[in-house]
C-alpha cells in the first residue's frame, strides 16, 4: 500500500532505539499521549538509550523486564509533504514504511500519511 505524506514530521529522537531479536529489555511507562498511539512502552537494553517500543514485541518476563520477540529499530522517517512511502506494516497509530527515491525505512505517525487509491 502506498501513501502521501500529508504533514511534515521531524524525529525528536537522534539515536533511537534497536536491538535484535532475544535482546533482554528493562521495560518502563507506557505511553500516555495521543490518541491511537496506545501499547508502547519506554524501553532500554544494554548500550541504548530509551525508546518507545511497541508491546507486540515485547515478550514480558516480568513485570518491568521483557525479550524481544523480533529485531526492531525505533527509526523515525523526517518527511516532507509530498513525498511518497510505502506501508511495510501498520502498528499502535504509526506506519513503518520504505521511502521512495532513496528507500529509507522508518516510522511515520499514520494520521500524517494519506492513503492512496
Amino acid at each position: 500500500m502506498h501513501y502521501l505524506v500529508v504533514k511534515l514530521h521531524r524525529s525528536e529522537y537522534p539515536r533511537p532505539i534497536r536491538f535484535a531479536k532475544g535482546t533482554l529489555l528493562d521495560i518502563g511507562p507506557r505511553y500516555e499521549g495521543e490518541p491511537g498511539w496506545q501499547d508502547w512502552y519506554l524501553c532500554t537494553c544494554t548500550g541504548q538509550e530509551p525508546g518507545w517500543v511497541p508491546a507486540q514485541l515485547i515478550e514480558r518476563l516480568s513485570v518491568c523486564q521483557g525479550r524481544a520477540l523480533e529485531h526492531y529499530s525505533a527509526h523515525e522517517l523526517d518527511a516532507d509533504p509530498g513525498q511518497l512511502v510505502q506501508m511495510v506494516r501498520p502498528l499502535n497509530g504509526w506506519i513503518w514504511c520504505r521511502r521512495h527515491g532513496d528507500g529509507e525505512f522508518g516510522w511515520l505517525p499514520a494520521q500524517k500519511l494519506q492513503r492512496l487509491t
